[in-house]
């Protein structure tokens, strides 16, 4: 793929996780070049924030010619400080890449060695070691960029061919040379949202699978009880003025259009019966995690395509400082590495998959209790009741994990703490939603994937394997293929697992 102006999120799947190559667009070289030789001559007789002034709160103090250079690796150097968890090696690969396309738009002033050595990077699967822990999303995520930049300058560690290695080594490896910081490459690199931006990009990606998952799921417990049609009506769906809403129904009755099992109200409901008969043996309508997938599930998607916009326009954006205007001959100092919009979208997406989670856990619960759904043994217990379990195991599992994604959905975006000597006195903690965001999502995954085996351990007890619409037998199958029917129990921890893998690859 040749990389030149705009960045859609598709292009970082394509990159991410198919691994497509990169190649640099002559423009966009010759843009980066025009930025750096401008910001050379322009910074000559002036102040220029972090050219030749200090950082942050020192910003006051005046630094030499003679100690520009030694400035920038100060900066990388002092800021590389993160701890924690690494960050996983899709996600480091997605900010790398948001950090190249903004410094690729010109507006940064960096030599062209350093996109061309993100490309580099990029292409060859070498994973800069960056923690989880140590951005506050404002002046950029300063610190876990100041890791990705140590490694820019030969130092600190990567993951190379699943080892944890030394730079230096690697690039040696690979014959790869280190950037030569020339006036602010350093700055430029840490003042800038791509790492939260990085991080936001995978989990929009992951989001909009759980959001696939979770309606083909919701088909199937539909079919399951033998649900009514109108629920998922146009005409119905219609009467509400959410795309969202309107869209998610549209796909059920795609997922749903050959199946043998849903049932039309008005051939069943909409008929005379006898006046003295006073309890009905059909459900009037389901309960709410059945009936409401559309209203459910549709806030979500809505919630999901205004995230990957946002996005889009960060990624997309010089989120630097200062910004570097070659047309205007002139360098403005701001905050564009403020993450507020990107630490509002996680927050807000990791809602809407906590939401997701619920209506999982619900569904679950009401396929395993007996007593609501009224067609299946309790907890889906193909053995002996008494003698053996089934899905009951599991629940608690699923049940502790959709709490857990609960807690963690109080939002991240109002608890800024001042820092850096009351400089940075209100701040975005845009990467540290991210992250919470990811957990919530992996979190989903888990339990989807025990709702998935008791759906297929439900169609198998009642016989439904022939009358399933084709997109739920899909489904079925690769499910089937690697968890058998069961009646005896069994561990169940790796095929949970083997489920998950299988929900992730999907």
């Amino acid at each position: 793929m040749k990389i030149n102006n705009f960045l859609e999120l598709k292009d970082f799947q394509k990159i991410v996780t198919e691994n497509e190559k990169i190649e640099l667009d002559d423009a966009l070289l010759t843009r980066v070049e025009e930025s750096f030789r401008f910001l050379k001559e322009f910074s000559k007789d002036k102040v220029i924030y972090g050219v030749n002034t200090g950082f942050g709160p020192m910003a006051q103090f005046k630094i030499g010619d003679a100690d520009t250079h030694q400035l920038q690796y100060n900066l990388i150097r002092s800021h590389s400080s993160g701890i924690g968890n690494p960050l996983p090696a899709d996600e480091v690969k997605a900010c790398m890449l948001a950090r190249m396309n903004t410094l690729s738009l010109g507006k940064s002033g960096v030599h062209h060695s350093v996109v061309e050595l993100l490309k580099e990077l990029i292409n060859r699967d070498v994973t800069p070691l960056i923690f989880e822990h140590g951005g506050v999303g404002a002046s950029g995520d300063l610190v876990q960029l100041a890791h990705l930049a140590l490694v820019l300058i030969g130092e600190g560690e990567v993951f190379y061919k699943g080892q944890r290695r030394q730079t230096s080594e690697v690039f040696e490896a690979e014959g790869l040379q280190p950037i030569a910081v020339e006036i602010r490459e350093g700055l430029a690199l840490m003042n800038g949202t791509s790492v939260m931006s990085g991080i936001g990009a995978v989990n929009a990606y992951k989001a909009s699978q759980l959001t696939e998952i979770s309606l083909k799921l919701s088909c199937a417990i539909n079919e399951i009880v033998q649900a009514y049609d109108d629920h998922l009506s146009e005409a119905l769906n219609a009467t509400k003025r959410h795309y969202g809403q309107q869209k998610i129904a549209e796909r059920m009755r795609d997922h749903l259009s050959d199946s043998k099992l849903i049932r039309k109200r008005a051939a069943h409901l909409y008929t005379r019966f006898e006046e003295q008969e006073k309890i009905f043996k059909d459900k009037v309508q389901e309960y709410y995690s059945l009936r409401c997938v559309p209203q459910i599930l549709g806030p979500v998607l809505d919630t999901l395509e205004y995230t990957e916009k946002v996005l889009e326009n960060e990624i997309n954006s010089a989120n630097d400082n200062p910004i570097i205007n070659v047309e205007d001959q002139h360098v403005y100092h701001g905050g564009n590495f403020h993450g507020d919009y990107v630490a509002l979208e996680m927050d807000k997406l990791k809602i809407a998959v906590t939401k997701l989670t619920m209506l999982a856990e619900r569904q679950l619960n009401y396929l395993l209790n007996a007593k609501i759904n009224e067609i299946l043994p309790p907890f889906v217990n193909l053995g002996r009741l008494g003698l053996n379990f089934g899905m009951q195991g599991v629940q608690f599992t699923a049940t502790s994990t959709t709490a857990e994604s609960q807690m963690l959905s109080n939002p991240m975006y109002i608890h800024s703490i001042p820092n850096n000597n009351d400089n940075q006195d209100i701040v975005s903690m845009g990467t540290n939603a991210a992250v919470i965001c990811r957990k919530v999502i992996e979190n989903a995954f888990e339990v989807l994937s025990i709702e998935a085996i008791t759906i297929v351990q439900a169609i198998d007890y009642l016989g439904f394997q022939d009358q399933v619409s084709s997109s739920t037998k899909v489904l079925y199958d690769e499910i089937r293929n690697i968890i058998p029917a069961f009646s005896d129990d069994m561990v169940m921890y790796p095929y949970l697992e083997e489920v998950r893998r299988y929900l992730k690859s999907m």
